[in-house]
This record gives C-alpha cells, sequence and structure tokens, in this order.
C-alpha cells in the first residue's frame, strides 16, 4: 500500500543555517532517500520551492476564479517536501517516517494514498 509523508518545517530555520549545516542537513534527506530506495519502498519524492512561491486557485460558486500569492494557511511549519512509499502497512510506514530527517525538526505527516479505480 501506498502513503505519502509530508514534511512539515519551519522554512525560517533552512533560512538561518550555515552553509556547513545546510550541506549536514541536506545529507541527511539523500541518506535516508537513498536507504528507502535500498529497501524497495521508494515510489516518489521531491521537496517543494518555499511557500513564497505559491499560489491558491479558488472557483466560486459564480464560476468566477480567484488566484492569489502566499500559501493556504499562515502557520509555524510549511510544507516543504513529500515523500510516496509503497509498503505494506502503517505500522511499517510510521517506522520509516520516524527515520525521516524532518522527524527531529519538524512533523511528517503519514497518509495513506487512495487507490482510484481507472477510468473505463
Amino acid at each position: 500500500m501506498e502513503y505519502i509523508f509530508l514534511l512539515h518545517d519551519d522554512e525560517k530555520r533552512w533560512a538561518k543555517m550555515s552553509e556547513e549545516e545546510n550541506e549536514r542537513e541536506y545529507g541527511a534527506y539523500m541518506a535516508y532517500s537513498k536507504a528507502l530506495r535500498e529497501a524497495g519502498v521508494f515510489a516518489d519524492g521531491n521537496r517543494l520551492e518555499s511557500v513564497t512561491t505559491a499560489t491558491r486557485v479558488r472557483v466560486g460558486a459564480d464560476g468566477k476564479r480567484s488566484v492569489l500569492d502566499g500559501p493556504y494557511a499562515d502557520t509555524k511549519e510549511q510544507l516543504g517536501g513529500y515523500y510516496i512509499v509503497d509498503v505494506p502497512d502503517l505500522d511499517t510506514a510510521i517506522s520509516w517516517a520516524a527515520r525521516c530527517p524532518c522527524a527531529a525538526s519538524g512533523t511528517v505527516e503519514v497518509r495513506p494514498v487512495a487507490e482510484v479505480p481507472a477510468p473505463a
């Protein structure tokens, strides 16, 4: 079953890091990604650009489109990336999520990916 790990962390923390700290943190993510791949559970993953690049789109009941700059919610932690893993169960997904570097500095939200039937 596939699970998505939504990685929430404080972007300001990253911006304050020295080059050495940034390289160490990046290295931790690369090692984690490698471990997922070697275990055969990695399905997809990537980091996201800063929330300052976010655009929100809504369509009202009147059919008019509204386009706004910025993230959906102003929070301490921002969605900064994701992993999708293919593992047997939630316990295994939680075990992998706990190993993610983000779990030590932010939050990893674990959610099952719904299976959507292919169109007929």
